[in-house]
């Protein structure tokens, strides 16, 4: 028990939906992954490589969540330069071999390693945004500079994002622009902001339907213009069709997603007997979510969606309980970062939202998403053991006030652990963020 207790230090509600989550992934993507068992012959071959990597993920989750959270706000600047870099690398790759992906340059080959750019760089941002909201706080709000600051390196990763992965690059402003505003920055410059965006957005929109394709296809930078058009226009024009005359020939990964949702009920076929698994061919990542319906019933998918509705509540009490602004504001991030990416996922296998090709987090099949999710929630555990010792450090000073109005009655208060105060960063650029209030 003890050793349970070393490992799996802090906030341990976080740790059972992180498990819970893990769990989920690993019976629902032996299902799912039928089309690469048919692929490669290899019954366990797909589900063994997951399962090694979510342990290599939850080793990720251990490293990171003993790394004092003050460590954390050296990181984004490299990861940032890093990640733009190799944002710009794959980008120019695309264009000049035409080696792409389902139509996009997102990953490159690093040593045998298949990974995405784009996961550091949201690290970065994210980390990034933090930091820059944390310094010059005061009872007025964020400092008049943090805007233009997050704009800058926002505008910068989500230029280099946008042209292969739309999706990503909207979410990931959107989750940076609701932590401005739990920022506190200024409301005028929020508003100019949302109300700018959203007359651009309608402006590209209206753009995309009303050129035709051979046009949108010349234009530079704009090879993925049809295909976001044609996800725009079968979500907007979609109409009900009877089951006589429904027609799969369309878009058949949507039409098999809608058919699983349809013939679950509300137990499910049971894990393991799902019948649309052997039609969709990303079943075991964009559209995980439709096969954990269709074999865990509306049930299953209910608690799906409640583990990360808890996690954001959960994230949300630990930065309450923070005393200083930068975990606070970093905790808040990566929630709504992992949230938000598992809202749109799910709200695309039921038909609520156009297809955008984003993976569920910790549940979707995948590498590189693994391993920084499982690092985003080190980063969340490593806060809620700040705030644990915060807690403990209140209690001993209320114990110490309570000693000094009666030194009769000296409780015996033990110090904090020496490793712990070692571990403790004492740099003033680790300790420049400002108190939360």
């Amino acid at each position: 028990m003890d050793l349970l207790r070393s490992i799996f230090k802090g906030n341990k509600v976080i740790w059972i939906i992180f498990l819970a989550l893990c769990l989920i992934s690993i019976i629902e993507v032996f299902s799912a992954a039928s089309t690469l068992t048919y692929k490669s012959g290899d019954h366990w071959g797909p589900i063994t490589q997951h399962t090694i990597l979510l342990s290599i993920g939850a080793l990720i989750v251990v490293l990171v969540h003993n790394i004092p959270y003050k460590w954390f706000q050296m990181f984004p600047y490299p990861l940032l330069l890093v990640s733009v870099v190799l944002l710009a690398f794959v980008m120019i790759t695309g264009f000049v071999t035409g080696d792409r992906i389902n139509g996009a340059a997102r990953w490159m080959t690093f040593m045998g390693i298949q990974f995405q750019p784009s996961e550091l760089a949201k690290m970065g941002v994210i980390m990034g945004t933090a930091v820059i909201l944390s310094r010059g706080q005061d009872e007025h709000g964020a400092s008049p500079k943090a805007f233009k600051r997050i704009m800058i390196m926002t505008c910068i990763v989500c230029g280099l994002i946008l042209p292969e992965n739309y999706s990503t690059g909207v979410l990931l402003f959107g989750t940076v622009f609701l932590m401005m505003i739990i920022g506190r920055v200024q409301t005028r410059k929020l508003v100019l902001l949302g109300g700018g965006l959203a007359g651009a957005a309608a402006l590209f929109v209206a753009f995309l339907l009303a050129t035709p394709n051979e046009t949108l296809e010349k234009i530079p930078m704009g090879h993925r213009f049809t295909t976001v058009k044609a996800r725009i226009a079968d979500f907007a024009y979609a109409k009900e069709v009877p089951p006589a005359k429904f027609d799969i020939d369309g878009d058949a990964q949507v039409a098999h997603a809608r058919i699983a949702v349809a013939t679950s009920h509300v137990l499910g076929k049971g894990p393991g007997n799902s019948v649309q698994r052997d039609f969709l061919s990303q079943a075991y990542s964009d559209f995980i979510y439709a096969i954990i319906i269709e074999e865990l019933g509306l049930i299953g998918g209910i608690i799906v969606v409640f583990l990360y509705i808890w996690l954001l509540i959960q994230a949300g009490r630990i930065a309450c309980k923070c005393d200083r602004t930068f975990p606070a504001f970093l905790v808040i991030g990566i929630a709504l970062l992992l949230v938000t990416q598992a809202l749109f996922n799910m709200m695309v296998a039921v038909g609520l939202a156009p297809v955008t090709g984003q993976p569920l987090p910790l549940i979707s099949k995948g590498g590189t998403s693994t391993f920084i999710n499982c690092a985003y929630i080190g980063m969340i555990l490593s806060v809620s053991r700040y705030t644990a010792k915060l807690e403990e450090q209140q209690k001993q000073d209320a114990a110490l006030l309570a000693v000094q109005a009666e030194p009769m009655n000296m409780p015996d208060v033990p110090p904090p652990p020496e490793s712990e105060v070692a571990a403790e960063p004492t740099s003033p650029l680790l300790n420049s963020d400002s108190e939360f209030k």
